[in-house]
């Protein structure tokens, strides 16, 4: 069974920075492209970045470029996101998943609330 866990979220002031991370279970984490989603309130889920599974590729949402990183840790199934220069409509949930996604594998995410 496939399981992908998000954490690092939290509240901080515009400015500031966070870390997220999503570990794997139940998959061979190292064949996938990764990526990084997010919903804000009252809004349909969007990409947000991605990541080769090689880690040569990254893509970024124009919104995000400069600010936010995508990296990954096949040896810890892990991929993760540093957010730094946080705007408040960086606001919402963060999901990752394989890239494309799979509908089986969306988690509960993880907040990040942006004050401005």
């Amino acid at each position: 069974q496939v399981q992908l866990v998000e954490s690092g979220g939290g509240f901080v002031q515009a400015g500031g920075s966070l870390r997220l991370s999503c570990v794997a279970s139940g998959v061979t984490f190292s064949n996938y492209a990764m990526a990084w989603f997010r919903q804000a309130p009252g809004k349909e889920r969007e990409f947000v970045a991605s990541i080769g599974w090689g880690s040569r590729t990254t893509n970024y949402v124009d919104s995000v470029k400069g600010r936010f990183t995508i990296s990954r840790d096949n040896a810890k199934k892990t991929v993760y996101l540093q957010m730094n220069s946080l705007k408040p409509e960086d606001t919402g949930v963060y999901f990752c998943n394989k890239n494309p996604p799979a509908k089986a594998y969306w988690g509960q995410g993880t907040r990040v609330t942006v004050s401005s």
